[in-house]
């Protein structure tokens, strides 16, 4: 496992190593199960808790540079914590695709795990799970990420 992930951190930006790293070490160390398959875009590294099958978060390659997809499941316990967020990750939010399913059921896969309902800034959203939180690891971007997950995992461990 160290040595796939190794070689997963070598393709990340120079920049971002230390933060790719403490949070494989946060999460891990909070129970999640790290899994590391090979993609066409590059590594595709997932987390999620040991007790459950949900997935919690996916570092995922894209031209544009490294990204955490974030399934917030329990968006809306913490949703306020959206409001604090810089603006190019609000962005990156409010661009993402709407959940087809929560706007009409027949119009995606029944297969497909409904998006989330949100508000931000006193708008509300319906996001697909996929794209909704996928922010890009920036130095602006990395704290946020960091208490993003640390609101997930928290209800997470909490609900078990």
């Amino acid at each position: 496992m160290d040595g796939k992930f190794n070689l997963f951190t070598e393709t990340v930006d120079e920049r971002f190593r230390d933060f790719v790293n403490q949070i494989n070490e946060y999460l891990t160390e909070k129970g999640c199960k790290c899994d590391i398959k090979t993609a066409k875009s590059g590594y595709v590294v997932s987390y999620a808790l040991s007790s459950g099958k949900r997935t919690l978060a996916v570092f995922v390659s894209r031209k544009t540079g490294m990204k955490l997809r974030i399934y917030a499941e329990h968006i809306n316990t913490y949703q306020r914590f959206l409001d604090t967020l810089p603006e190019k990750m609000k962005k990156e939010i409010k661009k993402a695709s709407v959940c087809k399913r929560l706007i009409n059921p027949d119009d995606c896969n029944p297969k497909c795990v409904m998006g989330y309902t949100f508000e931000m800034d006193g708008e509300q959203y319906q996001k697909c799970r996929h794209m909704a939180f996928q922010p890009s690891l920036s130095e602006e971007n990395n704290p946020y990420i960091r208490q993003f997950l640390e609101n997930e995992l928290s209800v997470r461990l909490n609900d078990d």
